[in-house]
């Protein structure tokens, strides 16, 4: 089985079906979410895979607890509620333990942005990165496609910290980006003299990445979002005149564009996101993009409005 031609779910739980097989330190929770692969886990790791039921609260004070005794943990839940209902233990019981215990907890979030797009606002999950950002000691994983969800699986396993794994509920095309390394958590597809770069994270890499395919553009694909500032995204991006951020978030309200703008200084920067409101209009990813204003062809009319070169 092509593990990057699967969903960002399916292709993870398959590499923890695997590695759970071979360590018997790594526990599973889910706040009642199936999958066909979590089928699997259950019926051959059942001592190790817990089903809290709809106790996303309790899914994360179980899970700090399995962590103090030194076991990997792994919840699992849909985004907007897994990020959101137990803010409170992800703050006490994650962010501020693991400032004095080494904590290794993975939350699977899937439903990233508008994956969810007919279900309307209750499953619209904008506000995430805003909400974990302002946690310290957490990491997020914010991956554009299921190969970076394998490369990045291992250091699930090696690295004892909070991690918030925003997954997108469909099979995104896996895209040819330039050689990275996963620790350093952003990736680039370079254009011929571009002087304009395109920073996006997840879905909108996506969207990001079919642009490039029109307009000289650099494309800058952050699938990791640590607490602390990343030198050297940061010395990467002080070469550029002019950046866009484009996301699946609130717009101007501490998510990418916060964390990019923050740091970046004497900078023509513009950032793209969802307005500050919720979209109770129901109809496909890009319908919704385009109410907002972030459709591919509003992309488009921006960067002619910029007079950005086309290929």
């Amino acid at each position: 089985m092509n593990k990057n031609n699967l969903t960002m779910r399916d292709a993870f739980f398959i590499n923890l079906y695997e590695e759970m097989g071979k360590n018997e330190n790594i526990y599973l929770i889910t706040a009642d979410f199936g999958a066909p692969m979590l089928d699997k886990i259950r019926h051959n790791f059942s001592t190790r895979a817990i089903n809290v039921g709809i106790a996303e609260q309790n899914a994360i004070n179980m899970a700090s607890s399995l962590a103090l005794e030194g076991k990997i943990v792994y919840i699992y839940g849909i985004a907007p509620f897994i990020s959101m209902r137990p803010f409170e233990q992800l703050r006490i019981n994650l962010s501020a333990l693991s400032s004095l215990r080494k904590l290794n907890i993975n939350i699977i979030a899937v439903g990233a942005g508008a994956s969810y797009s007919v279900s309307g606002p209750t499953h619209h999950c904008l506000e995430d990165i805003s909400l974990i950002r302002t946690l310290p000691n957490f990491e997020i994983f914010s991956p554009s496609n299921s190969e970076l969800v394998n490369r990045y699986f291992k250091h699930t396993i090696d690295i004892k910290t909070p991690k918030y794994l925003r997954f997108d509920a469909g099979v995104l095309p896996n895209l040819d980006y330039d050689a990275d390394d996963i620790n350093d958590g952003f990736r680039v597809k370079k254009a011929k003299k571009s002087n304009i770069a395109i920073i996006s994270t997840g879905y909108m890499s996506q969207k990001a990445y079919e642009i490039s395919k029109e307009y000289i553009v650099d494309i800058i694909d952050i699938y990791s979002i640590f607490c602390n500032k990343n030198e050297k995204l940061f010395e990467y991006l002080d070469k550029y005149e002019n950046i866009i951020t484009i996301e699946e978030g609130f717009v101007n309200c501490g998510g990418l564009d916060s964390y990019i703008n923050f740091h970046i200084k004497n900078k023509n920067i513009l950032n793209l996101g969802f307005e500050k409101k919720y979209t109770f209009e129901i109809g496909n990813r890009e319908f919704i993009h385009s109410l907002h204003k972030i459709g591919l062809n509003n992309i488009k009319d921006i960067l002619d409005k910029l007079k950005v070169s086309k290929k």
